[in-house]
């Protein structure tokens, strides 16, 4: 059974099984509201109202580094059983859903309409089937890890009530905000390292506030240069 792209992706053969569930972008905010404008004509937004982007591609324009480091991370440390998707994205109202699923405009709006909130049922319904479904496919052993608000109710509710003490977090979240999250996973998929998963029925949700990362060094410049002066050759 396919459930929100549930079996869309191979796993990985034996070994500890690991699947990450990314929470969603907001579709309340201006770049959302730049993506979803009918008639809106820069290039992502065209190609959303005409072929469609995949759901990943969308929640990464919409909340720049924090989902674009989930995503990453997430895609560089999977280990699914197999048959089953190693990533999934919890979403408003459509349950869990493959960031590779392609969809258009009418599709991404219909899945981001309900309120993220544990006590709204057209979030909470979807979520709590797909999720029942995935934890069917998965052995004892297998750990969920939510990259996404711990502090609150939201996410965790839901979950905790399926997954029990497969659900872990990582720890170096706690008493991070969102763009820091960001940063410290696109550096952990650079240095390929991962974090520490703690249980969510255990590990301390709240923390005080780290020390800000090193400035992460991309070489965009250089790689204008070089390629500028390949072009004079």
């Amino acid at each position: 059974m396919d459930v929100g792209g549930l079996t869309k992706m191979a796993g990985v053969a034996g070994g500890a099984n690991r699947i990450f569930l990314l929470s969603p972008a907001s579709a309340s905010g201006k770049r959302a509201k730049m993506l979803l404008r009918k008639g809106a004509t820069f290039e992502l937004a065209q190609r959303l109202q005409a072929d469609g982007l995949t759901l990943g591609e969308a929640f990464a324009f919409i909340s720049g580094l924090y989902f674009r480091g989930k995503l990453a991370y997430a895609k560089a440390f999977a280990a699914p059983p197999h048959g089953v998707a190693g990533v999934l994205v919890i979403t408003a109202c459509g349950g869990l859903v493959s960031p590779e699923r392609t969809m258009g405009r009418e599709e991404l709006c219909q899945i981001s309409a309900a309120h993220v909130d544990a006590g709204e049922p057209r979030y909470r319904v979807p979520l709590e089937r797909d999720a029942r479904c995935l934890a069917a496919q998965m052995s004892a052993e297998s750990e969920v890890v939510l990259l996404g608000s711990i502090a609150t109710s939201k996410y965790v509710e839901p979950l905790l009530g399926i997954f029990g003490g497969r659900l872990k977090f990582p720890s170096e979240f706690a008493g991070r905000g969102d763009m820091s999250r960001g940063g410290l996973m696109l550096r952990c998929v650079k240095d390929e390292r991962e974090l520490n998963y703690v249980s969510v029925t255990l590990g301390a949700r709240h923390g005080a506030r780290p020390a800000r990362l090193p400035k992460l060094v991309i070489r965009r410049a250089a790689a204008r240069g070089e390629a500028s002066s390949s072009l004079r050759r």
